[in-house]
């Protein structure tokens, strides 16, 4: 079968896309606006650009009438913004997070995380969080215009935290301690426990 997405409703290319890109990491996204209020949101087109110089990504899709959210907003205000990974134990946090509210709202009190102060910059991070990337703003590449249009947010990574006991050699994260949920289509996720490892290198 051969598919035009561009032919379909807005929502079901989404649906045959991100049903078919799986599974995909999840970005939990730490920013403040101009007035300080932070904000917390999941997205799960993210990945990785570079690691000389450290660059992640994450897109930010409008909304159905064309407005950005929040976290495209603050990003613009401020140009800084925590990667928070998400592991299976924060399923509940992460899904309370991604609910619309109206914007300037101070997301502080999501019930089963807590806040602490990044070193380098401004918004804060998950305690909670195995792993966490304070960022700097590279970029946002927008993608169209308009309702469901996208906006690439490349940030440069000033520092990683890691929580004491997933850090193997200095260099590698455990990836069985880190226990990642990913996303896969509709109200599915997946955790990773198992893994297929190559004999070539």
């Amino acid at each position: 079968m051969e598919i035009n997405l561009m032919e379909l409703e807005p929502r079901q290319a989404h649906d045959l896309l991100t049903s078919a890109l799986i599974p995909r990491p999840i970005a939990w996204v730490s920013t403040i606006n101009k007035e300080g209020q932070t904000n917390l949101a999941p997205f799960s087109f993210f990945t990785g650009v570079s690691w000389s110089p450290p660059v992640l990504a994450f897109s930010v899709v409008n909304r159905a009438d064309g407005t950005l959210k929040d976290t495209a907003k603050n990003i613009r205000e401020v140009p800084e913004f925590v990667v928070n990974l998400v592991s299976v134990d924060l399923l509940a946090p992460m899904e309370y997070s991604a609910r619309p509210i109206p914007y300037g709202t101070d997301d502080l009190s999501i019930t089963g995380i807590h806040w602490e102060p990044s070193k380098i910059i401004r918004p804060r991070r998950v305690r909670e969080a195995r792993v966490a990337f304070e960022c700097t703003l590279e970029r946002i590449v927008t993608v169209s215009e308009g309702p469901h249009a996208g906006n690439l947010t490349l940030g440069r990574v000033r520092l990683v935290h890691v929580r004491d006991d997933l850090l193997k050699a200095g260099r590698e994260v455990d990836w069985q301690g880190l226990d990642i949920l990913g996303r896969l289509s509709g109200n599915r996720y997946c955790a990773v426990r198992s893994v297929i490892e190559s004999e070539t290198h």
